[in-house]
Order: C-alpha cells, then sequence, then structure tokens
C-alpha cells in the first residue's frame, strides 16, 4: 500500500532558520504559554542565542550532543534550538529515568552537556559523581526561572516549589543555567544544518534489553512534520497548539516541531497529569489542536473543566501511543465536536507518524491510512518475505523520507530493523496488523506481545480491547508466560487494574464476571488461565501500559 506520489517537498531549511524566520516577520508573535507566562517567539530566539554562546563558553562544538533532562518547559526549546544553532544533535533523556539509566544513555549517546530540572538532578547527583565521563557540565534549572519575580516569590513563600540544594560533587561541574544565560551574549549563533545531518538522538522504550538510540535526520523530521500537516489544514500565526505529549518522547517533540513551524502558540504543561492546569490554559486559549494519548483523554473526561472549555476552533484532536476504545471516542466527541478525534500511529524509528485517520473520514478501532510518501506493507510474521492478502494478519513494514538511519552503534539491530523487501529497504516495526479492502490499518499486537495457545495466535490487543466493555475494569494487560506442558506454547495471564465500581463489587466477584465473559465472548484459547487483580498497572512515560514492567 503506497502513497509516494503524494509526498510534499521538503524545504532546506532549520529549525533555527524557520524561528528566525518568525522573528523577522513577527516578532511579538506569542510562542509558549506556561504557568500563566507567554514568551513570544523573539524571545526564545534571543534566550537560545544567549544559551548557544554560554555552551559554546563551556566547550561545547558542532556534533557535540546534548541532553535535555528536563520535563515540557521553555527551558526545553530553548535548549533544542540552542542545539541546533551550534549544529549539535539532541538528545532527550526521560525524567523517569534512574541513575544506572541516565549513566547508560549518556555514555551510549556520548552527551557532553546535560541539561536538567533542579528537582530531578539533586536526588541522582551523588549516584552519577564520576559516572558521567564524556560530560562537560551539567546545566541545573528551576521550573519557575521564567515566572515574574513576585510570582517566584510568592512560590517559595506558600511553598509550591521547594528550594533545591545540589550536593558537593567532585567528578561532575555544574552551572546554573537561568542566571548564566541572563547574562551570556545574545549575538547570533547559527551553524548550517544539511538535511542528511543527524538532528536528534531518540531512544527507543527499551521494551527488549537497554534502549537503542534512533538517529534522526533532520530530513527525517522536517518531512514528518510537513506529511502530518497535510492531513489538516493549518495557518500559520493562527493555530493554538495543545498536547502534554512529552517532549523526551517524538510524539511531543513531533508536535513542537511543526508548532515552531506554524508559529502556534503551544500550551506548556510541565506535568502530564495535571489536567487541571491544562483544562485552565485551554479555557485562555482555546486549542486548533488537541494532541494526546488514551488515558489522557480519558482523564480529561473526568475533569469538570474540560466540558467548558471552547473547542468551536478546533480542527483535530489525534490520539497515539495506544489503542482507544471506540466509546472513549464517542465520549470524547460529544464534547470537542464529531469526526475530529483522530487516531494515529507511528514509531520512534519513524519520527513518528506513519498513518493517520482522516477527519471526517475516521475508522475508530484503525489507524487510519498511510500519510503522502509513506509506503506500508503487511507481510508474514515469521520471514517477512511474502505479503500478506487483504484482512490477513502479518508484520506491518514501512518505507518513507521519515524512516530513521540506524541504531547509533548497533550495526546488527539497524540490519535486523531495516531490512530488503521487493528490492527496497523498508523499516520492520515489530507490530503485528492488517489492512482492509479500503486500505485502513488496524494493529493486532506486537509482534513480541502476541501469544501462541494450542497453536493459534492470541492478540493481546484485541483481548485488552474487548475488556474495555466491562465497567469494572480501568485497565488491563494480557502477558503470555511459557507453557511448560506444552513447548512453543503460552498461558493466558490477564492483570487487571479495577474501576470504582470494580473495587465496590469486590475482587472475586470481578474476577468471576470476567471470566463468564471471556467465556462468552471469545474463543477458548484466548480466555485467560489466571487473572491478576493489581492495585495500578504500570505505564510508560506517554500512557501506554508498560508490559516489560509487568514482566519482571
Amino acid at each position: 500500500m503506497s502513497d509516494l506520489q503524494n509526498m510534499p517537498a521538503v524545504p532546506d531549511e532549520s529549525i533555527p532558520e524557520i524561528v528566525e524566520r518568525h522573528v523577522a516577520e513577527a516578532p511579538d508573535a506569542p510562542c509558549l504559554y506556561y504557568l500563566g507566562v507567554t514568551l513570544t517567539i523573539s524571545q526564545i530566539n534571543d534566550l537560545a542565542n544567549r544559551l548557544a554562546n554560554r555552551m559554546r563558553e563551556l566547550g561545547i562544538e558542532r556534533g557535540d550532543v546534548i541532553g535535555l533532562h528536563l520535563p515540557n518547559s521553555p527551558q526545553y526549546v530553548i535548549g533544542l534550538l540552542a542545539a541546533a544553532k551550534l549544529g549539535c544533535p539532541a538528545s532527550g533523556v526521560s525524567p523517569l529515568l534512574k541513575a544506572d539509566e541516565i549513566v547508560y544513555q549518556v555514555a551510549n549517546a556520548h552527551i557532553r552537556l546535560l541539561i536538567s530540572l533542579d528537582q530531578l538532578f539533586a536526588p541522582l547527583a551523588s549516584k552519577l559523581d564520576g559516572r558521567l565521563p564524556t560530560v562537560k557540565a551539567v546545566m541545573t534549572t528551576g521550573p519557575i526561572d521564567f515566572l515574574p519575580g513576585w510570582k517566584k516569590w510568592l512560590a517559595g513563600v506558600t511553598g509550591k516549589v521547594p528550594k533545591v540544594e545540589l550536593p558537593d560533587l567532585t567528578h561532575i561541574r555544574t552551572v546554573n543555567f537561568w542566571p548564566d544565560v541572563k547574562k551570556a551574549n545574545n549575538s547570533r549563533v547559527f551553524e548550517p544544518c544539511r538535511l542528511e545531518d543527524v538532528f536528534m538522538i531518540q531512544y527507543t522504550g527499551g521494551t527488549t534489553g537497554n534502549p537503542k538510540g534512533a538517529e534522526l535526520s533532520l530530513h527525517n523530521i522536517m518531512s514528518n512534520v510537513i506529511q502530518n500537516e497535510t492531513v489538516s489544514s493549518y495557518d500559520v500565526g493562527k493555530e493554538t497548539f495543545a498536547t502534554v505529549l512529552p517532549w523526551f518522547h517524538i510524539a511531543g517533540l513531533s508536535a513542537l516541531f511543526m508548532g515552531l513551524r506554524k508559529r502556534a502558540l503551544m500550551i506548556v504543561v510541565p506535568n502530564p497529569r495535571d489536567v487541571k492546569s491544562f483544562c485552565q490554559a485551554m479555557l485562555k486559549h482555546p486549542p486548533t489542536v488537541l494532541g494526546n494519548v488514551p488515558t489522557l483523554y480519558q482523564m480529561l473526561l473526568e475533569e469538570p473543566l474540560f466540558k467548558k472549555v471552547d473547542f468551536s476552533r478546533l480542527k483535530i484532536a489525534v490520539s497515539g501511543a495506544a489503542p482507544a476504545p471506540v466509546e472513549l471516542i464517542r465520549k470524547v466527541e460529544e464534547i470537542i465536536g464529531q469526526g475530529k478525534y483522530c487516531e494515529a500511529y507511528g514509531l520512534t524509528e519513524t519520527s513518528p507518524t506513519l498513518t493517520m485517520n482522516p477527519p471526517g473520514r475516521a475508522r475508530p478501532g484503525t489507524i487510519g491510512l498511510p500519510l503522502p510518501g509513506t509506503d506500508i506493507r503487511i507481510v508474514d510474521a515469521e520471514t517477512g518475505k511474502h505479503e500478506m492478502p487483504v484482512d490477513e494478519p502479518g508484520e506491518l513494514i514501512a518505507r518513507g523520507p521519515q524512516v530513521f538511519r540506524g541504531y547509533l552503534g548497533l550495526p546488527e539491530e539497524s540490519n535486523k530493523a531495516l531490512r530488503s523487501f521487493d528490492g527496497k529497504t523498508y523499516f520492520y516495526t515489530g507490530d503485528v496488523a492488517k489492512k482492509d479492502q479500503d486500505g485502513y490499518i488496524t494493529i493486532c499486537d506486537r509482534a513480541k506481545d502476541m501469544l501462541i495457545v494450542g497453536g493459534y495466535k492470541v492478540f493481546s490487543v484485541e483481548v485488552e480491547n474487548k475488556l474495555k466493555e466491562l465497567e469494572e475494569i480501568e485497565l488491563s494487560a494480557v502477558i503470555g508466560t511459557p507453557d511448560e506442558e506444552r513447548p512453543g506454547n503460552d498461558i493466558v495471564n490477564l492483570y487487571v487494574q479495577l474501576s470504582k465500581v470494580g473495587r465496590e463489587r469486590g475482587d472475586a466477584a470481578v474476577k468471576e464476571k470476567i471470566l463468564a465473559y471471556c467465556r462468552d465472548t471469545m474463543a477458548p484459547f484466548k480466555v485467560p488461565k489466571y487473572i491478576h487483580i493489581v492495585a495500578q498497572i504500570p505505564l510508560t512515560p506517554v500512557g501506554k501500559v508498560d508490559k516489560k514492567a509487568l514482566r519482571k
């Protein structure tokens, strides 16, 4: 299935050039709305120049990798832009990582400067001291650096933002972001960036083994921004982007780059679970674009302020990272407007979007159609060499300008992921999918999450989606464990997080209802053998069920 012929041209223009063009055209255009403060595009550009000059003083040179260990904040955008001005790739470092995981990523990506939130860095500092030999300096910043003086004072007095003291460190040089940037030279910094240069080193979730650094070029990223823009009409200087997708994840980054390209006002919320603050920001700045994961949409439905937001200008509500139940889509669209909720699909390695449901033509339960310039095939999951017929599941493989160049320092892994099919190089996603006669694609499962029971294939996503019909279940996850009595087969384990209704009815009654429901609605080989009721199912930073954590 190919839509290669409709790929729009990708301008040879870097992110700093886009921002500078906006500064020349509309210097006072609002760019970021953060904790009640609005920063203009010219302020962001000025601060990025100052930071880039300070980074040079710290010994950062073209090609050095900059690590961004931050939640969504103005510092993230300024750090990303400053790195690009210096010709330096950036790498998002998840705020959820533990010390050993940070050590691994810093060494693997050869990070030379780490910009970190003081509240994140302080508890880890002693454990990191002496273990980050590639890092020339760690630049720490506070969450309220950009607030006016009186707001900072109020935050300190009320204790809402505690003062952070870093421990004495022997091997790590620490510098302070805000005072250093304020007094730095603001002369223009600009190192040309070619489209083929590595722009981001983004780490995969590491569902099997260590995370892998996907090398994404400027061409990969800008191609995908332009592909996403074809789904709906976006007007320069007239959009408001409302998303709490984290920028250390490629889905959030994609929205950020698109917002910068369209000179949109972007609502910035550091804590994605703070839906009240998110809704308060949307009440002040009604969105034209929404972007979140299904779990976040569910949380928004439970926040009374969500129903008071003006969605009359909303063009599209993008959802990704996990399948959305049809009932959830219906409830969200009752508030935001019919035909606006559009599920998309992508991966870190594809910058990220491969497919999307077109607004007004969305088919709930599917991930939509390939974006322009994207060629998607469904091939047999065993060998990956034969294309599957319509409605038959197989591995989804993809080709297009958004597909990455390989994993940093991992030639064998790169060769396994990027393989030849039909005489061309495709990315083998590891996702099991099927396509219908109209070209709409449905994800069945991750290949590694697919179970074999009695020789039959069990798609965990199918079972989980079916169980969303039970009001007692808040979240569920199907995990396979080896069946020792039947080698090559799996045992179906179901993990359940109960809803309020489920907790009121009690574990035993819910287990009994689940079993009866599964026996009534599923083939016998799909019925869970063991049901585990847990207080909370772990989630990844972007709201996916963390099956790696569950398996442990």
